[in-house]
């Protein structure tokens, strides 16, 4: 072990965000002005930078290519605060990319190019396994945030491997189109699923109306815990041992972003929980920052 260790592992992917966004309406086809920026970004590290602006410690556990975007990538973190010890450099992948188009109507288009990391598989986990961070006889016990770019195989594999017994483990969907990917950590007795109305429902082969319904759907299909959030409506927290579905509304905010809003929701009721906040406090809080997130108030 080592003997300054992470407050938590943010598990899944580290990548460039390349955002285009527009102040107007667009729909396909649109060719308006606006702002491109390259951002750190991945679910991984949008969850990361979010824990270190609370003031917790997290380490990521990736795949980075062994290019200028990789160096540039881990000197991004590096000067966040993020510990990169961890993460596994490829001398064969290039590092990922994600791109974005947001217009004032939300996001327009997105393409998320992570095959390095789904190429990578089990390699990323190695420092769980080989004593950096832990090993079978003696497993990492912290909080561990994994997020649906890895394979489903890779997912499957972690709900069964003793490297996460002890693991209070924190999951999110990359997108809709990988929701299906978290089917096997869906019963996992240590594991919190936040996720969206939409993917609530790809998960219980259903639509639902509300957050509350979706949360009251996902715990009769066997899920430990859930998150559940619907844009500007209520969301809601279901738990099958304390007490069932609450929820909250957020505060109204005029959307500006929306790229990372859900990591930072995450991230939020985590360290809202980690400070010992009750499961509304939890909620609330984590309400709050989603909503600054996507005004522009809390900075990227």
């Amino acid at each position: 072990m080592t003997e300054s260790r992470p407050d938590i592992l943010c598990i899944g992917s580290v990548l460039w965000d390349i955002i285009g966004r527009a102040s107007v309406h667009m729909r396909t086809g649109s060719d308006v002005p606006g702002r491109i920026e390259r951002l750190p970004g991945g679910v991984a590290m949008n969850i990361a930078m979010t824990l270190r602006r609370f003031g917790l410690t997290p380490a990521v556990l990736t795949a980075l290519g062994r290019d200028s975007q990789g160096e540039d990538l881990i000197r991004a973190a590096e000067v966040l605060g993020i510990d990169c010890a961890y993460l596994y450099v490829s001398e064969d992948l290039p590092t990922d990319r994600y791109m974005a188009i947001e217009g004032a109507n939300g996001l327009v288009a997105a393409i998320a190019d992570a095959h390095s990391l789904e190429a990578a598989g089990d390699k990323i986990l190695a420092p769980l396994a080989d004593g950096r961070l832990g090993s079978e006889a003696e497993p990492w016990e912290g909080p561990v945030a994994l997020d649906g770019n890895l394979t489903e195989a890779l997912l499957s594999q972690i709900a069964q491997s003793p490297l996460f017994a002890k693991s209070d483990l924190r999951v999110a969907p990359a997108s809709p189109g990988k929701a299906e990917r978290l089917m096997p950590l869906l019963s996992h007795p240590s594991a919190t699923l936040y996720v969206n109305l939409e993917e609530a429902g790809i998960l219980c082969q259903c639509s639902f109306e509300s957050a509350e319904a979706a949360a009251e759907g996902l715990l009769e299909r066997g899920a430990h815990r859930v998150l559940v959030t619907d844009g500007g409506k209520a969301a809601a927290d279901g738990c099958a041992s304390a007490g069932g579905v609450i929820a909250a509304a957020p505060p109204p905010v005029l959307v500006t972003r929306v790229t990372g809003a859900g990591d930072t929701f995450m991230a939020a009721h985590l360290v809202a929980e980690r400070q010992g906040g009750t499961r509304a406090e939890a909620l609330e809080r984590a309400l709050l920052a989603a909503a600054r997130y996507v005004s522009g108030e809390l900075a990227t």
